[in-house]
């Protein structure tokens, strides 16, 4: 959506009344009558082109840093890498494909404790399907789901059984995206699963499932722990399942406790050595002053770019450069100029601040006990952090799935869509 006063504004367009008469034709699948279809806003993205002119000319302005001094990525981004990455987003890349994958989908805003919330709604063409929020991280966006909107809606499509069908809400994070940025403090996890379960309460579903990753696995767990009217259960690609005594070692930087097996020795030496080697600094800077890095990530693309892809969960797709994973090199781009395009890095980063900086999975290991609702997870093989079966077992009393998937990592949604679907399909099957 066009608007001069951009990003301000956050691109909204508030056309009254048309998901009224959705709600009134009967097309939201399993859903109650509300009264609040008319706070819900089709929502359609146009970026100025001037807001792209301006990021091409600030890419062709970059000042380089000199080369790192090392051959891996211990000292951060490479600059071979990263020159090339960010030429090309001067030159080739082209943002309009992006816009047109997310305008394929309906989109709409809604205001929910004073902050607009954007969201994409895709309901399945199938009777009876499941209803399901689920939920992005940092620095991902709602752009992590748009390959998984078809196999989950549509599975009959995709090699699966239309039994498994979903409606999907995918919402961007306060201060994420197309969502509107929070004006005051206690925008933690535990407030926007309250948020999320408003908003499946006023599109009118009276039973639904949750699923997140990255941050989302906090919220959806959170939604979990405060168990609304509706929830049914949640699925994690990301569990926190760090039992106390091995939180505590790995703390303090071992020794492991005894009486560990091979598979949780060697989850803790892994999880040691990730924190050795300093992968998780943009917690911590993030956590500490994220005003600061605000400032840099809002004035200069190479910085936003190197910044975000030392998140380690970045780190096996080398800049997206290798035609054979996926994402691709643009889809990681997309993601990027989503951040640029709504000036929307130093409000996302807030959320670590909100945290108090401590590491997500060590501060949500801490309440799995608290939740009552079935709960189930999948593991990737290359994700930051790959719990056994028995931390799991530990965590959530109401474990109804556990699977090993042989493919994808920390962002397992964008960088193998079939392999999460069917992941998701077989976890919230028992709850149907």
């Amino acid at each position: 959506m066009e608007d001069s006063n951009f990003p301000r504004s956050v691109l909204r367009r508030r056309i009254l009344g048309a998901a009224a008469a959705a709600v009134a034709a009967g097309t939201f699948g399993e859903v109650a009558a509300t009264n609040n279809a008319q706070d819900i806003r089709p929502f359609h993205v146009h970026i100025p082109e001037a807001l792209l002119a301006d990021l091409r000319q600030r890419i062709a302005a970059t000042r380089w840093p000199d080369k790192e001094t090392v051959s891996d990525q211990s000292q951060g981004a490479k600059l071979e890498q990263m020159e090339k990455l960010v030429r090309h987003w001067g030159s080739d890349y082209d943002w309009r494909k992006a816009e047109a994958r997310l305008n394929a989908l309906p989109q709409y805003t809604i205001s929910i404790d004073g902050v607009d919330i954007h969201f994409i709604w895709v309901r399945s063409r199938h009777p009876n399907a499941l209803p399901m929020i689920i939920t992005h991280g940092w620095p991902g966006s709602v752009l992590e789901f748009t390959h998984v909107v078809g196999p989950l809606t549509d599975p009959s499509a995709y090699g699966g059984s239309a039994e498994d069908a979903f409606d999907l809400v995918i919402p961007s994070i306060p201060g994420y995206g197309f969502s509107g940025k929070p004006t005051d403090t206690g925008w933690d996890p535990e407030r926007i699963a309250r948020v999320w379960a408003q908003l499946m309460q006023r599109l009118g579903y009276i039973r639904y499932v949750a699923q997140g990753g990255d941050w989302g696995a906090l919220i959806t767990s959170a939604m979990a722990r405060q168990a609304p009217t509706g929830l049914l259960g949640i699925h994690l690609n990301l569990p926190a399942t760090i039992p106390p005594e091995v939180a505590a070692a790995l703390v303090k930087g071992g020794p492991a406790p005894a009486g560990l097996s091979d598979d949780e020795r060697a989850t803790f030496d892994a999880v040691l050595s990730f924190s050795r080697q300093g992968n998780s600094a943009y917690i911590t800077m993030l956590g500490a002053r994220p005003q600061t890095i605000g400032y840099g990530l809002a004035d200069s693309p190479a910085f936003l770019a190197a910044f975000m892809l030392g998140h380690p969960g970045f780190a096996h797709w080398t800049y997206g450069s290798d035609a054979r994973q996926s994402p691709s090199r643009d889809e990681v781009l997309d993601d990027l100029t989503l951040y640029w395009l709504t000036g929307s890095a130093a409000s996302a980063g807030r959320l670590y601040w909100e945290n108090k900086g401590r590491s997500p999975l060590f501060a949500a290991a801490q309440k799995t006990s608290e939740i009552s609702l079935p709960v189930a997870v999948s593991v990737f093989p290359e994700d930051v952090y790959r719990p056994p079966e028995t931390w799991t077992r530990r965590a959530y009393p109401h474990l109804v799935y556990f699977h090993e998937a042989h493919k994808g990592g920390h962002f397992a949604a964008w960088e193998q869509p079939q392999i999460f679907s069917e992941e998701v399909r077989k976890g919230f099957r028992t709850l149907r």
